[in-house]
């Protein structure tokens, strides 16, 4: 069975993408802690994120270090790196841009034209 995740991949699922290429997708988290809370995931479906084969974790990670560095320019914070396993048993990673509002496993709810704002900040070209 597909995780919600790889629906999200195939359109089956509605996401704010952020970013895509042959190996990884990202998108904003619909629970964000933080505003750009994004999760960047391998299209490779496999639970967890050390079972992926060297090229897929290598491709996730480069994606990964890429969209934190844009993150940080685009909106002036510092982005906090989860890597949790638990929720969806899908291998991701959680990008979180840091501000004086963070609190842990505190979430937001954005509005829709909150989550477009962002996406369009975040968005990697």
């Amino acid at each position: 069975m597909s995780s919600i995740f790889s629906k999200i991949i195939a359109g089956e699922i509605p996401c704010y993408k952020i970013y895509e290429d042959a190996k990884t997708y990202a998108f904003l988290d619909i629970h964000p802690e933080t505003m750009g809370h994004t999760l960047v995931i391998p299209k490779n479906e496999v639970d967890k994120i050390y079972d992926l084969p060297d090229e897929d974790y290598e491709a996730l990670m480069a994606t990964v270090k890429k969209l934190s560095k844009h993150m940080e320019e685009v909106l002036g914070s510092r982005i906090l790196w989860k890597v949790v396993g638990t929720d969806v048993p899908h291998a991701h990673v959680h990008l979180m841009p840091l501000d004086e509002n963070w609190q842990y496993g505190k979430t937001l709810e954005p509005t829709e034209s909150e989550f477009k704002e962002i996406q369009q900040k975040l968005a990697y070209k």
